[in-house]
């Protein structure tokens, strides 16, 4: 094999092959195996025949690290050079050195947004998990409002606490979450209190409360509707209802309506995430009762009509398991299952 690639030299590789009557595949194998162990050896320089040497990169280097071009780019270095007649390299070859120095980075003074960490909230019960928040209602004039502040609880849907006020306060807030707490009996780390960015709802005098009573807070990421969607959805279905009004002419005729709202909202009202169930049969346990007559009924109903149901007893929607604020991922669910 030695002969051929010495042959190889004068005729080349296939004709060396041809002559020898060698494989070119086993020759190229001994080939590439001698070029391997020559260069193991350091007989092969690979080093690209361009490159700057240790010597000129050092030189290149200390030019950029130097008093005068230390907060110059390197393009304006670049230049100053040429123009006191010295060329050192060229400007992509000084962001390489500079790059392979950890030493390329935004100089300006620029505005670095927050990170905000996506809040995750898991509730399989009620009093597990709330969401709270406030919204305008129009008063008697323009430019005149009464601020509503709910508290929901996200598994059953059940509004445990509101309040009409003339204006949006901390204080009032405090004064809302701490009666709400007692009313339902919320104990220490019992209780996670989900709410949007707004000034009350990040105010340390909210804040201090919180820690007092062991209830976890969580806040909406900035303009992330998704993040409070079961506040949302409550305001919209009040704001929907025929009887609500364009305007209030006082802040008892808000605190008048609230009241009526909230007890069919509660008491009456069927939600479709709650199969249909109300509020109030969720959050104190008549759920599994209620549903089994529910299908109890669709069970006669399908013994008189089968015909009806194409031979299949109906079953009515359940009751889900969980309800979520931003859905953790399949393994995260198993894991707290």
């Amino acid at each position: 094999m030695s002969a051929a690639i010495v042959l190889a030299e004068d005729v080349g590789k296939k004709g060396a092959c041809e002559a020898l009557e060698i494989s070119r595949a086993s020759f190229y194998r001994r080939s590439i195996r001698q070029n391997v162990e020559n260069a193991s050896e350091g007989a092969i320089d690979r080093r690209p025949p361009l490159a700057l040497s240790s010597e000129e990169r050092r030189a290149v280097l200390g030019e950029l690290h130097s008093s005068r071009f230390i907060d110059s780019a390197p393009r304006e270095i670049y230049a100053t050079l040429l123009d006191e007649g010295r060329f050192l390299c060229s400007v992509r070859t000084m962001y390489r050195i500079l790059s392979e120095e950890d030493e390329v980075r935004e100089r300006r003074q620029i505005v670095r947004r927050t990170h905000y960490q996506k809040p995750e909230l898991l509730a399989t019960k009620p009093n597990e998990v709330w969401s709270w928040d406030i919204t305008k209602l129009l008063g008697p004039v323009k430019w005149t409002y009464f601020y509503l502040y709910v508290i929901l609880d996200i598994f059953s849907r059940y509004v445990v606490g509101w309040m009409v006020a003339h204006r949006e306060s901390a204080v009032l807030a405090e004064r809302l979450i701490r009666e709400t707490c007692e009313k339902q009996g919320i104990i220490r780390d019992q209780l996670s209190l989900h709410a949007d960015r707004g000034s009350s709802m990040k105010s340390k005098v909210i804040a201090l409360l919180l820690s007092d009573l062991g209830v976890t807070k969580t806040h909406s990421r900035p303009y992330v509707s998704n993040d409070n969607p079961y506040s949302e959805s409550q305001f919209k279905t009040m704001k929907y209802r025929p009887e609500f009004p364009e305007r209030f002419g006082s802040i008892e005729d808000a605190r008048s309506f609230c009241q009526q709202f909230f007890s069919w909202y509660n008491m009456e009202h069927h939600h479709s995430g709650i199969a249909l169930l109300t509020p109030a049969q969720v959050h104190y346990g008549l759920a599994e009762e209620i549903l089994r007559k529910r299908q109890e009924v669709l069970r006669c109903a399908y013994e008189r009509y089968p015909h009806r149901f194409k031979g299949e007893c109906p079953k009515h929607q359940p009751l889900p398991e969980a309800t979520w604020i931003n859905k953790p991922k399949i393994t995260e669910v198993n894991e707290m299952n």
